[in-house]
C-alpha cells in the first residue's frame, strides 16, 4: 500500500525553496522541495504547513495541489502543493536538512543531485503553472 506524502513547492517571488537532505535521511545529499508523510487524520494542506515549519522554520500558505506522482522507490504517493512563503527566517532542522536555497526553476534544473520525479516537475509542470498564472 502506498503511503501519502506531500511535496511543498514553496515560492517567494520567482524563486522556489529547495533543501539538501541531511545524512540520516533517505536520499541524503539530494536537493528537493520540503516534503514529508501525511500523518493519520491530517489534511494535505496541514501537512504542507507542518513540514515547512518543522524542516525549515517557515510559515507558508498552501495554495493548491498541482501534481501527483509515485516516489522512485514506489513507497509514496506524492501530492505536490504550491505554497507561498508568508513569514519566518530559515531555521533548518539539521537532522533532516543540511542546507536550503531559494532558486529559480532554471537553477533547479541545473542541479546534479535531484530526484527524477522532481526534475520532471520543474522541467515540465512548473512552466505550465507559471503560464497559467500569467507570469511567463
Amino acid at each position: 500500500m502506498l503511503l501519502d506524502a506531500i511535496v511543498a513547492v514553496i515560492t517567494n517571488g520567482d524563486k522556489v525553496l529547495l533543501i539538501q537532505r541531511a545524512p540520516p535521511v533517505r536520499g541524503a545529499g539530494y536537493w528537493a522541495p520540503v516534503s514529508g508523510e501525511v500523518e493519520p487524520g491530517e489534511s494535505q494542506e496541514a501537512a504542507v504547513v507542518r513540514e515547512a515549519m518543522e524542516e525549515v522554520g517557515l510559515v507558508v500558505r498552501p495554495l493548491r495541489k498541482v501534481w501527483e506522482n509515485i516516489s522512485s522507490r514506489g513507497t509514496f504517493r506524492l501530492h505536490w502543493w504550491l505554497a507561498e512563503y508568508v513569514a519566518g527566517e530559515l531555521m533548518l532542522d539539521k537532522r533532516e536538512v543540511s542546507e536550503a536555497r531559494w532558486l529559480t526553476p532554471d537553477e533547479i534544473c541545473g542541479l546534479e543531485e535531484t530526484f527524477e520525479g522532481d526534475r520532471e516537475f520543474f522541467q515540465n509542470m512548473l512552466p505550465l503553472l507559471e503560464r497559467e498564472n500569467g507570469d511567463g
